[in-house]
């Protein structure tokens, strides 16, 4: 015989508020009442609160039948051992926190488990047959299912022969067979209904854990996008303000004023990631590269030729662009840009950054615009793949560094002249 794998089991608690606490017209004799039913208790304790007090009222009912008979202190004492044995058993056969216990020994559990169900059946009778439901429960419980269900066939058939051994007629037979075998089947069933609703529960959580994280990974890639560009122009706008204040203060007046708007979209754009949104258009963040390259010194090519509607494709093309710019601001020494956005043959949008600003080291060639050590073409590939889309890098034949961008398109984007 071969034990069952072991049972799922989630240690996360998460409770169920009681409706009768702090309430409008609560109702306190209600909320003691659930409280001491358990009924607040998080779904999977009451499941297996709900299965030990079935358990429970099963044998206390046999231990009853085997009272009402009128038997010796004796008898009586006994009979209470062997129910509270049985019990435990099941406990064994069935309770989490056995587990382990349950691997290594279930052979001999389940052989003591059969001895006590058979042993004192002729010496207490009709009462102590329904006992053989627990063994048949147990059976379906720890055992592979393809030995567990002929063997509790077995244990019905036994109780069915047992009755005419006790002195029963044909219906008493009957009887003690179809309550063997109800008695097994509603067992083992509310044990597995337990065990669902742990694992159902674990899942909860383990979904539950999921989207926090994707969340603050959701999150913190934003940041990085939106503000990257937006805090490296601020910076870029300051220093060529601090030079042009002693020669040209108007220019410099409007440096400040470019500072200032900038700001406060940066500051709408913290506010939008914190609403889980943020609509992007790649027409408008090239007009806005275009500019800052422009102050930064940088000639810059820019020729976008698809308008694209609102939605998934506009947004990460508009942030591969504000990246790549970010980037080139922050470490490139590129002179010349170029920014293009096409539509392909095969459908797709296509978005190129190009810039001279490759620097030579020992080991070859390098741009400092690639972000090779940040997470922002990280980013940008994780947006691009959820849609489809790809981005690669490298050197053209000129020597520039050329950072490209596809994504498949949707109906709806058309080809400006």
């Amino acid at each position: 015989m071969e034990a069952a794998a072991p049972d799922a089991e989630t240690d996360a608690d998460i409770s169920l508020k009681d409706p009768a606490d702090g309430g409008v017209g609560g109702n306190p004799p209600l909320s003691a009442a659930v409280r001491f039913l358990g009924l607040s208790a998080p779904p999977p304790r009451l499941a297996r609160s709900v299965v030990l007090v079935v358990e429970c009222g099963f044998v206390l009912t046999g231990f009853l039948n085997i009272a009402d008979a009128e038997p010796g202190p004796l008898t009586l004492v006994a009979s209470a051992f062997g129910f509270s044995l049985v019990f435990l058993l099941q406990l064994v056969h069935t309770a989490q926190r056995f587990r382990r216990f349950r691997a290594r020994w279930y052979r001999w559990t389940l052989t003591l488990q059969a001895l006590i169900t058979y042993l004192p059946l002729f010496a207490l009778g009709f009462g102590w047959g329904g006992m053989a439901g627990f063994l048949g429960a147990s059976l379906l419980l720890v055992l592979r299912q393809t030995v567990a269900w002929p063997l509790f066939g077995l244990v019905a058939v036994a109780a069915a022969a047992t009755g005419p051994l006790l002195g029963m007629d044909l219906v008493g037979s009957v009887y003690i067979a179809v309550s063997t075998v109800l008695t097994g089947l509603i067992v083992y069933g509310l044990n597995r209904l337990a065990q669902l609703v742990v694992e159902v529960h674990a899942a909860q959580t383990e979904l539950a854990r999921l989207a926090v994280t994707q969340e603050r990974l959701r999150f913190a890639r934003d940041l990085h996008d939106l503000l990257g560009f937006s805090l490296s122009a601020v910076t870029l706008k300051s220093e060529l303000a601090c030079r042009l204040v002693p020669a040209a203060p108007e220019r410099a007046l409007e440096e400040l004023r470019s500072i200032l708007e900038i700001s406060r979209q940066a500051l709408a754009d913290v506010r939008t990631v914190a609403r889980g949104y943020r609509d992007m258009s790649l027409t408008t963040e090239a007009v806005s590269a275009q500019a800052v390259l422009a102050a930064a010194g940088i000639q810059a090519e820019v020729r976008c030729r698809v308008d694209l509607p609102e939605g998934d494709v506009n947004t990460i093309m508009a942030t591969v662009l504000r990246e790549a710019i970010t980037n080139l601001l922050r470490h490139s020494k590129a002179e010349h840009c170029r920014i293009e956005s096409r539509r392909t043959s095969s459908g797709e949008l296509e978005l190129t950054i190009a810039n001279d600003g490759v620097q030579k080291t020992a080991t070859g060639f390098r741009d400092p615009s690639s972000d090779a050590d940040g997470s922002g073409l990280g980013n940008l590939q994780f947006r691009l793949t959820a849609v489809g889309g790809r981005l690669t890098s490298g050197l053209d034949e000129q020597g520039w560094f050329v950072l490209r961008a596809t994504a498949p398109l949707r109906r709806g984007a058309r080809h400006s002249a």
